[in-house]
């Protein structure tokens, strides 16, 4: 057992904690401090149970929306897929870019176990095409694009259903050839291809001519079909700001190519409603060859317009609409799943024309829990559908409508959405409750556990019902964050012992054990306990990290209320592969009654996933780090 202690005062301390930090469920206020940590060396990861979350997914009927002229709108059956057409004219496709260009959000890394979990759970939402990734980017995204492809592209369910399985690609031979070698696996493959048409765009980042450009592309969807791929998509980046002459050439010119799919980017969310819809309409009467294809929308959310602009361009003819869960993209994000879906049900039969999707909404929430929890990225609270205060009321006029006939001030159920807002099932759980009871709660909040798991989840429930009189739904869910969305551990806390207060320096020992089953111990001081705590962890792993944020926040009211925490750290160290990992930030989280065990659980959990990451990128890859560039069709 190594152990090593330090009692001197290291450099640069974060903003010290201390020990009486106030925690706000209303509020969910949030602490934030930068540091900078000591050099310290890579270990080994090993795997870590993570959730079997078993693709399962069929059309469902839509269930009963609370809209007020809506009631009970009428069950359809999702189409059969034919790539470059749709047999119900009223029938929208769902395209998934989470796991491309939601990944692509600042500290949103995942790990490819991840990945496949997303993916997984995707499928289990229904929605129609899973964009998985950029596999030309690295090896680790063609790896996650091909084990999706394998694993998730072939789950045919009794209906039919399996979801089109898609890999990104700039309009060169190298990206094209490394998309289709990843996604061929699956029983639905399709290569999404894309290159700029803007002027500003041919002319500083391209630097070429319109007519290269439509040579270009045309040459490119044309090299996508000869390898074998039959569902081939083309986009015009920067569609919103391109001259509407020249997207009808260079579309025209690729759907004689074999292109199957054309998407109208709003590359930066420039465009308005109005004016998105209406080129989209432009593009369906003036483009030759249009009725041999299916247009698609991607919306950026840079004006805040992206869910309001992909369901104009829906209402003028697109028939795919491509979105994320929690609305997660480059920069301001993209139009959100969560939204545009739960419009289309709650609307789409009065003002949308009909307009209707494959998705089974009872799955949304689990959906967005899940994003959230394996990003690190919080749903804000008042964000539409997903957010926690969607369906709370603190107004006295509000709970007088609530209590008299919800209908006054809900048009969605949150059980129309998987999210439970009280168990209604007549268990309330505490300290005598069984494993039994504990798993059919999960079950019905949306968790599917296998036995290592669920007796993981089982033993820390005993610990807080000990606690607490009531376990909620809340600390479930938290629990199950903390036991199951985890990274693949190369650390694990072991036991953690603080002292804190207004006689001395605060004080803290670590004890962590690594990927061997070996244990280290060290201990530090700081201006605070968790400022000490993340001292003594860095003396042992002994990775330059720079910590970039922390945030807290109670899960339930009341003074025993689990803390949940978020941190995100970034990597500080110029050695690695062509700056590749340097300019990453990843995050972490940890739950539970003790804020100093939550925070420490939760910077374990980004150092993880770093040196996870860190461990999957060869040295050969420094060769293609310029061309890593985040892209946003």
């Amino acid at each position: 057992m190594a152990t090593v202690c330090s009692h001197h005062r290291i450099s640069a301390t974060p903003a010290a904690i201390s020990s009486s930090v106030a925690i706000s469920k209303s509020s969910q206020s949030q602490l934030l401090f930068r540091s900078h940590l000591p050099n310290h060396h890579t270990r080994p990861n090993f795997p870590i149970s993570t959730p079997n979350l078993r693709t399962t997914s069929k059309p469902h009927p839509k269930p009963r929306i609370l809209c007020s002229q809506n009631p009970n709108p009428s069950p359809a059956r999702r189409p059969e897929y034919v790539p470059n057409r749709i047999s119900d004219p009223n029938y929208v496709r769902i395209f998934d870019t989470t796991l491309r260009d939601g990944e692509q959000s600042p500290g949103a890394s995942l790990t490819s176990k991840e990945k496949l979990d997303i993916a997984r759970q995707l499928a289990k939402l229904g929605v129609d095409i899973i964009e998985a990734g950029f596999p030309a980017a690295s090896k680790d995204d063609f790896e996650a694009v091909k084990m999706i492809a394998k694993e998730v592209g072939n789950f045919v369910d009794e209906d039919g259903y399996v979801p089109v399985i898609c890999g990104l690609s700039r309009c060169n031979e190298k990206d094209i050839k490394r998309a289709w070698e990843a996604v061929k696996y699956a029983k639905r493959p399709r290569i999404h291809t894309f290159i700029a048409t803007s002027p500003i765009h041919m002319e500083h980042k391209l630097r070429k001519t319109k007519e290269q450009v439509v040579e270009i592309a045309r040459n490119m969807v044309s090299y996508a079909r000869s390898l074998g791929c039959e569902d081939v998509e083309f986009s015009p980046e920067d569609a919103g700001r391109s001259e509407k002459e020249f997207l009808y050439q260079i579309l025209g010119e690729v759907i004689q190519a074999g292109a199957t799919t054309l998407n109208i980017p709003d590359t930066v969310g420039y465009t308005v409603p109005n004016e998105f819809g209406q080129l989209i309409a432009d593009i369906k009467s003036n483009t030759p060859g249009i009725d041999n294809v299916i247009i698609s929308t991607h919306c950026q959310n840079d004006l805040g317009l992206s869910t309001a602009n992909t369901l104009a361009g829906a209402s003028r003819g697109a028939r795919q609409v491509e979105v994320t869960i929690n609305g997660i993209g480059e920069r301001a994000g993209n139009a959100s799943l969560e939204e545009v879906v739960m419009t289309l049900n709650c609307r789409g039969e009065q003002v949308l024309g009909g307009l209707y999707t494959g998705i089974n909404p009872r799955h949304i929430y689990m959906t967005s829990k899940m994003v959230s929890e394996y990003t690190g990225m919080h749903v804000q609270p008042h964000k539409a559908i997903v957010g926690s205060n969607a369906f709370a009321h603190e107004s006295g006029i509000h709970q007088d409508g609530m209590l008299k006939d919800k209908r006054t001030y809900e048009i969605i159920s949150p059980e129309d959405i998987g999210y439970d807002r009280s168990n209604e099932a007549g268990i309330v759980l505490g300290k005598l409750s069984g494993r039994h009871a504990v798993k059919k709660r999960l079950q019905q909040l949306g968790y599917e556990l296998d036995d290592v798991q669920l007796g993981t989840v089982f033993w820390r429930f005993k610990g807080v019902a000990e606690q607490k009189k009531s376990v909620t739904d809340a600390d479930l869910r938290a629990l199950v964050s903390d036991e199951v969305f985890q990274p693949e551990v190369v650390w694990k806390l072991h036991d953690l012992q603080v002292t804190c207060g207004t006689l001395g320096l605060s004080t803290a020992t670590v004890k962590l054990i690594d990927a061997d089953g070996k244990e280290h111990i060290a201990c530090s001081i700081g201006t605070g306990p968790v400022d000490s705590a993340y001292k003594a962890v860095d003396l042992i792993v002994k990775e330059p990290v720079t910590l970039i944020e922390y945030s807290m926040n109670a899960v339930t009211e009341g003074i025993d209320a689990i803390a949940t925490t978020r941190v995100v750290i970034r990597v500080e160290n110029s050695d690695m592969v062509a700056g590749e990992i340097s300019q990453r930030i990843f995050s972490g989280i940890g739950a539970g009654m003790d804020i100093v065990v939550s925070s420490v659980k939760a910077y374990i959990g980004a150092l993880n996933k770093m040196l996870g990451f860190k461990e999957r990128f060869p040295i050969e890859i420094s060769a293609e780090s310029a061309e890593r560039t985040p892209v946003s069709t």
